[in-house]
């Protein structure tokens, strides 16, 4: 949610601060704007709306400057007006401020500054940063923002500048990412990295409570008690190649079709040839403490927390573990009884999902082994856990997740492969796991062939606006993903249950207009799958069906089969969820859904 760019430097900022916050885009957002200053005069461009809107606008002015900053508005405390866009400014004009996070006592500092005589043109809770800050400048840009930000309760990552100090930008953090870009005798800053990787590879992360300096020669970094901070770069992995569509029509088609490289991302370094135990470096430093461990929490957010519920039945099968998931934004209001024999692995794409740090720091709190599952690295999760594990899947740019999701549950499938191999799980168990995972990018590709005909399919059901997503034992949780990925891409209204609900409640919804896609593999659950099928037939319900390839039996009970390769129970189920992507992309296709950018929606939640 959210996006912040910045640029000091040699080069004219305004090319750059627009580059940045197209890139930025698939985070969600619904105003823009931007500041750039040439050392006499600051101009100031905000739109609503999408970012080619604000690009009218700054062409319209051409805006010329070395310095600024750029943000894209989500809204939270005002509607989406060019009044509550960022960059805000306050009573003398001369601050610009851009700010990702909820000041939470916003209103007690507004009521105080408007005692002082101070008055408000926005409705949003940043203004209130740039008069407090306003209030306490004497000269002293960065001694202003410390002062002010020590009277903040709540969540920031803010970037400003000064009219009068035209060589300079601060940008301090607390709960919101921020991220230092460093270029030859060139620096610049964002909210992500993928704002950033055009111009620098070079990075370094503010740690929460921090404050950077930006000038157009060097940076420096202290923490909010003026102690100087020395940081290492860090390399980004990710190329700037790999954020872009490279031909496909949207970003979320070429992730799905990236997720056979994905898995083999993923695997890559981790199996041990002939042992039947993964190698995961980023466990070994706690591994002594994993094997004492009884309980496991998974904590996670929308498709973050369906890898968790798949997650469950796998260390179900392979450990001895005692397995719960929870909605992150739950966790910390249950009375679990969590101790140094629990383990909590927080699941985040981004690492910064807000709602699942705050259970880490609960978890935390009463001694829990906290560890993480993210794509990001140095994301503040990867920094607030014990230990954990790197996806290393790339950017992924498309809201609805696809290529991420799949690499969440071929790690958590090697996490529990490797406490299960400590624990009660034989050698040839082992060997089977591990064989099967190397087997899945070629059971994908062979899935992926079929784009076509589910895109046939998806034609024919494009019009109906209530679906029923069913599965059992491991494939419920991907009913309930595919679901999730029909409804946030194409609006269109979606459930996803265990079947063996169904006839507790959503039977009563099925006739002709209400159609089931029914995940049906060769296991245990076959023979209730096809009783389940039975049911909505004999209301009249049309069913699409996700069955293995072989399974002739299936085609005379359903309306349409989408066969996918066999493999073994646990594993099935990551091949199942790539039919349930590509229907759900080609019905929003055939509907003219705003695919990568589905409305109200944001790619990482910093907010709770």
């Amino acid at each position: 949610m959210c996006g912040i760019v910045c640029y000091i430097g040699k080069q004219e900022a305004t090319p750059i601060l627009m580059e940045g916050l197209k890139r930025l885009e698939y985070r969600g957002y619904d105003s823009a704007g931007i500041a750039v200053s040439d050392g006499d005069e600051t101009f100031l461009v905000k739109e609503v709306g999408k970012v080619r809107n604000l690009e009218e606008k700054v062409q319209a002015l051409s805006p010329h400057g070395t310095m600024g900053i750029a943000h894209t508005r989500w809204a939270t405390h005002g509607r989406p007006t060019v009044e509550n866009a960022h960059p805000q400014t306050g009573e003398t004009e001369k601050i610009f401020l851009v700010h990702n996070g909820i000041i939470e006592n916003y209103r007690f500092l507004k009521d105080d500054l408007e005692e002082k005589g101070h008055t408000f043109k926005s409705q949003t809770d940043t203004e209130v940063l740039v008069h407090l800050i306003e209030e306490y400048y004497d000269g002293d840009l960065e001694k202003a923002v410390k002062e002010a930000l020590g009277l903040v309760q709540g969540t920031f990552g803010i970037a400003l500048f000064h009219r009068d100090n035209p060589d300079k930008i601060v940008l301090a953090r607390r709960g919101s990412p921020l991220i230092l870009g460093i270029g030859e005798n060139e620096f610049l800053a964002a909210s992500d990295v993928n704002a950033l990787i055009r111009y620098t590879n070079k990075v370094v992360h503010l740690n929460d409570n921090e404050l950077a300096v930006l000038n157009h020669t060097n940076y420096h970094i202290t923490d909010f008690q003026d102690r100087k901070v020395t940081r290492e770069m860090e390399t980004i992995e990710w190329d700037q190649g790999a954020a872009e569509k490279k031909g496909f029509e949207h970003f979320m088609l070429k992730e799905i079709f990236e997720q056979p490289e994905c898995v083999k991302n993923a695997l890559r370094g981790r199996i041990v040839e002939g042992e039947g135990v993964p190698r995961l470096g980023g466990l070994e430093g706690v591994l002594d403490r994993l094997k004492s461990i009884e309980k496991v929490h998974f904590v996670s957010c929308g498709t973050s927390y369906y890898a968790g519920l798949l997650a469950r039945y796998i260390f179900e099968k392979l450990t001895d573990l005692s397995v719960e998931v929870e909605y992150a934004s739950e966790f910390r209001y249950r009375n679990l009884r969590i101790d140094e024999r629990t383990a909590i692995l927080a699941i985040s794409q981004s690492g910064e999902t807000a709602d699942t740090l705050a259970a880490v720091r609960e978890a935390r709190r009463k001694g829990a082994l906290c560890l993480g599952l993210v794509n990001v690295v140095g994301s503040t999760i990867s920094k607030e856990t014990d230990a954990g594990v790197y996806n290393h899947a790339g950017p992924e740019i498309g809201v609805a997740s696809t290529k991420v999701f799949l690499s969440q549950c071929v790690v958590l499938t090697l996490m529990a492969l490797l406490i299960g191999r400590y624990q009660r799980l034989s050698l040839t168990d082992g060997l089977l796991v591990t064989r099967a995972l190397k087997e899945l990018p070629d059971h994908i590709n062979k899935v992926l062939k079929q784009a076509d005909y589910i895109q046939d399919i998806a034609r024919q059901y494009a019009k109906y606006n209530d679906f029923l997503f069913i599965g059992r034992l491991y494939n419920f949780p991907i009913a309930m993903e595919g679901a999730l990925k029909l409804k946030e891409i194409s609006y269109v209204h979606a459930e996803g249950y265990a079947a063996g609900e169904m006839k507790h409640g959503p039977i009563s919804l099925i006739e002709p207009n209400f159609p089931t896609v029914a995940i049906l593999p060769r296991d245990s659950t076959y023979s209730k799958m096809i009783s389940n099928i039975q049911q909505i037939k004999a209301r009249d319900g049309h069913v699409i069906a996700v069955a293995v390839e072989g399974d002739d039996h299936i085609q005379s009970h359903v309306d349409h089969v989408i066969s996918v390769p066999h493999t073994i129970d646990i594993i099935q189920p990551l091949i199942n969820t790539i039919p349930l992507q590509l229907f759900a992309y080609y019905i929003a296709k055939e509907r003219g859904c705003s695919i990568d950018k589905p409305r109200n929606l944001a790619k990482s939640v910093t907010v709770e």
